[in-house]
């Protein structure tokens, strides 16, 4: 079936799919036929390949917000067993933006945590489209120090477009909170992997954000503002958004190459949302390896490393010409 909802610069490819699936709906094709259904498999193949491979960054902004884009909860059934969800803060609520609990990744024990945006109206009005509020990353520190005390790996899932702006949060310390989450999560002396799998957007994504291993998934972002408000700051209008996505350098593509991450995972041709088992498949892969490395780190140098880690960000040598 080809998907339901196309991004702009998918719509070349709405013939073709739409022709292939008539041909495979058909009973019993004769060979003809199938020789026909695989020319046209290949050729939607093909033009998908050359479309991907000229996404501008503002185009990736637009895979990375699909709403077929796989979440947490999708990850969390695909790729772990046995999760059992841990919910509050001890101190205000349950953010359902944050989902926080114990799982098994084949035989290794984890603390997962992951921002989760929902893929139906109700679930996205209920975690305002993935932004947490406070609790939400109180929640999520209190699970990385469990995570220590009982010398379990980290893994944060990382998908908001920012924390959550209202009234209400800023009252209850959405800033104090998500600076303590920085400072705590240099402290917190067990291996954490963070993966970007959707939005990375400002310290609503730094707030779980600081780890040994640090990797995106290859049509995402991480960014210090969105593009929409960094074409109203500098340009005074959204309409300019392309142009700040260029301007900022915030692609998979683009933090490898600076340094500020340490991988980037790829996904299937045409990007996660048309393929989410094998984009999880891919996922898997890459955290057993991150942690596999990271288990033979001492745990007395781990922190160092980590320090280590964040002060080279950032770090340029300039030459007089």
């Amino acid at each position: 079936m080809p998907p339901q909802y196309r991004l702009p610069f998918e719509k070349p490819l709405v013939a073709l799919e739409e022709q292939l699936a008539g041909l495979e709906r058909l009973p019993d094709p004769n060979p003809e036929l199938r020789e026909q259904i695989r020319s046209l498999r290949l050729e939607l193949k093909r033009q998908r390949r050359e479309v991907f491979e000229q996404l501008d960054p503002w185009q990736i902004v637009e895979i990375a917000r699909h709403p077929d884009r796989p979440h947490s909860s999708d990850y969390l059934e695909l790729i772990f067993d046995e999760f059992v969800e841990l919910h509050g803060d001890r101190s205000f609520g349950d953010d359902p933006a944050v989902i926080t609990g114990l799982a098994k990744l084949d035989d290794r024990r984890v603390m997962f945590i992951g921002q989760q945006k929902g893929h139906t109206l109700k679930d996205r009005l209920k975690t305002q489209n993935g932004s947490p509020h406070p609790e939400g990353y109180r929640k999520a520190l209190l699970r990385m120090q469990m995570a220590e005390k009982y010398r379990l790996p980290v893994i944060c899932f990382i998908d908001t477009p920012g924390a959550y702006p209202g009234i209400g949060a800023e009252e209850r310390g959405q800033a104090y909170q998500i600076a303590l989450n920085l400072r705590e999560m240099s402290r917190v002396n067990t291996p954490i992997v963070c993966v970007v799998i959707g939005e990375g957007g400002s310290g609503g994504a730094l707030g779980i954000g600081i780890g040994d291993h640090i990797a995106m998934l290859q049509y995402t972002y991480y960014s210090v503002i969105s593009p929409e408000g960094c074409a109203g700051i500098l340009w005074k209008d959204r309409k300019y958004k392309d142009r700040a996505a260029r301007a900022l350098k915030f692609t998979s593509a683009d933090l490898l190459r600076l340094g500020v991450i340490d991988e980037v995972i790829p996904e299937p041709l045409g990007a996660a949302h048309l393929d989410h088992r094998q984009t999880a498949l891919s996922l898997k892969i890459a955290l057993q390896r991150s942690l596999r490395e990271l288990s033979d780190v001492p745990r007395e140098q781990l922190l160092d490393r980590r320090y280590a880690k964040f002060r080279r960000m950032g770090v340029f040598e300039e030459q007089a010409s």
